[in-house]
């Protein structure tokens, strides 16, 4: 009878303990975890926006011979340092130095039939104003020599224009710069439409690309200016990023924006200009151009603290002791780490900033 109720007191003592643990563990179950939360305060944030670009020389001469012929000489090579009215190029013409020739002994038979046609003047002038000869002998002389003179005037021209032709045998630079590739070698046949070589001033460069009306009219709001010179003026210095990633070291300048929009593109094109004094940049290299731009007032949030859902950008903003599913609308920051938002929050919201994955629309949190 004892052994009986031992056992009965046990069993009652083991259900106790097991409802107990139970409870225990529900309650547990029940609190609320501590989740990280931040409190939005407007600050200036600096936002950038990056596009290609392609690099050109301020500068970029196509060197082009004015007379066709065979190259005899070649003074440069790919990639040399030169000079403006330095020789480049000397081009065998037999056409212009026969053009010379010919011209030369075009002036020497005018200079001769002028000569000529002066001593017949002199000769008969004396007689005419004696009567011994009719002054119509005399004009038709003086007629002669005129025509004469003119024929000499022409041979002249003729003679200076073959010689400036000749002297286009000589290819110089027009400006100072860097030679681009040669892709004709001594002894090429070449003409007015083959390009010898191209001549790059990279002094300073130029940075082509362009925005699409969006983005144009994102980058011109707020800037001062009533004229587009104005606004231009007021642009904020920009950033070249290389094609390695590295970042140029000069600051370069907006100096030009398209007025009307590419048809078939749709955008804008751009010119900007960068110094380039060591060199380091070269006609034909790409990269990508960092445009800043600061919201004044913006609230800014840790990427961490956002997900996507529907292509929507979301965060849970904190509501009492429960957390609410928000969309924003944000712009991501330099560094990758953070969003300014524009839309969906205000100052003085709380949002979860970790642990995002264990949350749920209307879930009960303990702010940490």
């Amino acid at each position: 009878m004892k052994l009986n109720q031992i056992i009965r007191d046990a069993s009652i003592l083991v259900m106790l303990t097991s409802c107990g643990h139970k409870a225990e563990n529900t309650n547990n179950q029940r609190a609320p975890q501590e989740y990280p939360v931040i409190q939005l305060q407007e600050q200036d944030a600096v936002l950038e926006s990056v596009y290609p670009v392609i690099i050109r020389g301020k500068e970029d001469i196509e060197i082009r011979p004015r007379v066709d012929g065979f190259i005899d000489a070649i003074y440069i090579d790919e990639g040399s340092i030169v000079k403006k009215g330095q020789k480049l190029f000397k081009i065998n013409s037999p056409q212009s130095d026969q053009s010379v020739a010919t011209a030369k002994a075009s002036v020497t038979s005018a200079i001769a039939q002028v000569n000529t046609a002066k001593l017949n003047v002199d000769r008969i002038r004396p007689l005419a104003e004696k009567g011994i000869v009719s002054d119509v002998q005399l004009q038709s002389l003086e007629n002669a020599y005129q025509s004469a003179v003119a024929v000499r005037e022409q041979a002249q021209a003729d003679l200076t224009n073959a010689t400036e032709t000749q002297s286009w045998t000589l290819v110089t630079s027009p400006v100072d710069g860097i030679a681009g590739r040669l892709p004709f070698r001594q002894g090429s046949l070449v003409s007015s439409s083959n390009i010898l070589t191209t001549i790059a001033n990279i002094n300073k460069v130029y940075a082509y690309f362009s925005l699409n009306e969006k983005e144009l009219m994102q980058l011109l709001t707020n800037i001062e200016g009533r004229s587009q010179a104005d606004v231009i003026k007021h642009l904020p210095p920009i950033t070249l990023i290389l094609a390695d990633g590295s970042i140029y070291p000069e600051k370069g300048k907006i100096e030009t924006i398209a007025g009307v929009l590419d048809v078939s593109t749709g955008s804008s094109n751009f010119r900007a200009e960068f110094p380039n004094p060591h060199g380091l940049l070269r006609s034909g290299m790409s990269g990508k151009i960092s445009i800043p731009k600061t919201l004044h007032q913006a609230l800014v949030i840790p990427q961490k603290a956002t997900f996507t859902r529907q292509d929507k950008t979301l965060v849970y903003k904190v509501q009492g002791d429960s957390v609410v599913q928000k969309a924003i609308t944000a712009l991501p920051m330099p560094g990758g780490q953070e969003y300014a938002v524009t839309e969906g929050l205000t100052k003085g919201d709380k949002i979860v900033t970790d642990g995002l994955t264990t949350l749920a629309n209307g879930k009960k949190i303990k702010v940490q």
